[in-house]
C-alpha cells in the first residue's frame, strides 16, 4: 500500500474480484496516488456500504473505484451515496461473459452516474489511469507521475518489427 493518505477509495464486491482488482490498486501505486481497498457487497453488506461511501469524501477520498459482477449493483449504490466521481469496472462472468454487469454499470438512472470501463485487467488499470488523471486535476506531483507514465508507455512501444 502506498505511504501516502488514500485519495482513491477500491472497493470490490467480493474476494473473488481482487485477482483483477489488484491491477488498479498496482497502477495506483506506481504513479504514487494512495489508494485502499474494501470488501464491500452491495446486497450482502448494504451497512457497510453506507458507512464507507457517505463518509468517503469527509475521510479525503477523491474519487471511488468499484469492480463488481452478476447484477453489478455496487458502483450504482455508491455512486447513490456520494458525491464523489464513481468509476465502475465490471468483472467478466460465466454467465453472459460480464456483459450483464457492464450493462448494469452502463444503464445507471439520469443523475446517478457510474463512468464505467472496460471488462477485466484493462478495465481495472484504466480506471486506475482515469482516477489518476482525475487527482492530477489539482495536484501536479500525480500530473506529472501520469506523464511520465504515458511517455515510458510510448517509449516502449518499438517503431518497427524485429528483423526488419
Amino acid at each position: 500500500m502506498n505511504s501516502s493518505a488514500p485519495v482513491v477509495g477500491i472497493i470490490i464486491g467480493s474476494q473473488s474480484d481482487w485477482d483483477v482488482m489488484r491491477h488498479c490498486q498496482e497502477t495506483l501505486e506506481k504513479l504514487g496516488v494512495g489508494c485502499e481497498t474494501r470488501i464491500i457487497s452491495a446486497h450482502r453488506t448494504p451497512r457497510r456500504l453506507d458507512e464507507y461511501a457517505s463518509n468517503a469524501k469527509t475521510r479525503g477520498l477523491k474519487v471511488i473505484i468499484a469492480g463488481a459482477g452478476m447484477a453489478a449493483a455496487l458502483p450504482g449504490s455508491a455512486a447513490a451515496l456520494t458525491p464523489l466521481p464513481v468509476l465502475g469496472v465490471p468483472m467478466e462472468g460465466k454467465m453472459m461473459g460480464g456483459l450483464d454487469a457492464m450493462l448494469a454499470m452502463i444503464q445507471m438512472p439520469g443523475g446517478v452516474p457510474v463512468g464505467t470501463l472496460g471488462l477485466g485487467n484493462a478495465g481495472a488499470k484504466n480506471a486506475a489511469l482515469l482516477a489518476a488523471a482525475i487527482i492530477a486535476l489539482s495536484d501536479e506531483t500525480v500530473a506529472q507521475a501520469l506523464d511520465a507514465f504515458r511517455e515510458e508507455q510510448t517509449n516502449a512501444v518499438p517503431e518497427t518489427p524485429p528483423g526488419d
